[in-house]
């Protein structure tokens, strides 16, 4: 069954310091007035000019196999790889902030008012970043609303373009999820349209099943490790 999620731009908004340090602008560091300004300026417009919609629908370990090799471009061994046909269930995911913020962000650059333009962008890309984090957290509750969970359930999200997943997943991605419906279109080069999207699968399992290493030939060169985060919020 597929479930359109609706979101309200509160539970969106990104906390001010993730913005800021988004920005380069080291936690704890003092800010002029005219950053303050940016910043209050870009949440407002965002506000203003976000429509956030999802799309979400269960699929099997088999489906999700014909989904995940996509046009044959992944690494040989990924975390999704690894971890899907262990997991319990699994869900295809969407959501958008819609087109308006990507055209206000293209407005203000046209404008030459870069520092804004810079500013917004960032917020709205870490607002699309919490949308994806509320539709995981619904689908846990939905997992849990229907006995499908244990204490030892945890449920991550895993999106194609990171960790060895090919971005040209998205192909095959949109094809059972049909984010079309909420508005989402994917361009030649797979990126998505508006650009302020983002995709993926959410897998529900033991938790220990997300505890993959950090010695994938990738992980190299990730400079964030970002995954660790996610992983110790299960724990």
């Amino acid at each position: 069954m597929t479930e359109i999620l609706e979101f309200s731009i509160a539970e969106l908004m990104p906390d001010r310091k993730v913005v800021l340090e988004d920005q380069g602008v080291p936690a704890g560091m003092a800010v002029s007035e005219q950053i303050e300004d940016l910043y209050h300026l870009a949440c407002r417009l965002l506000a203003e000019t976000a429509a956030p919609v999802g799309v979400l629908r269960e699929i099997s370990a088999s489906a999700f196999a014909h989904v995940y090799l996509g046009e044959g471009k992944n690494e040989l061994r990924t975390p999704v790889g690894d971890i899907f046909d262990r997991a319990d269930h699994l869900a295809l995911f969407a959501v958008t902030l819609g087109a308006r913020p990507g055209h206000e962000i293209g407005r203000r650059f046209e404008s030459n008012d870069f520092a804004l333009a810079c500013m917004l962008d960032s917020a709205a890309s870490l607002a699309a970043d919490r949308a994806a984090a509320v539709a995981e957290r619904r689908f846990s509750e939905m997992l849990h609303k229907t006995g499908r969970t244990t204490p030892a359930t945890g449920v991550l999200r895993y999106s194609p373009g990171y960790c060895g997943w090919h971005i040209s997943g998205q192909r095959k991605l949109f094809g059972f999820l049909h984010p079309e419906q909420i508005g989402l279109t994917l361009r030649e080069s797979y990126l998505m349209e508006p650009l302020k999207s983002v995709s993926g699968v959410i897998v529900a399992g033991h938790r220990d099943i997300h505890n993959f290493p950090i010695s994938y030939q990738f992980c190299r060169d990730c400079e964030t490790r970002s995954c660790r985060q996610r992983l110790r919020a299960l724990y």
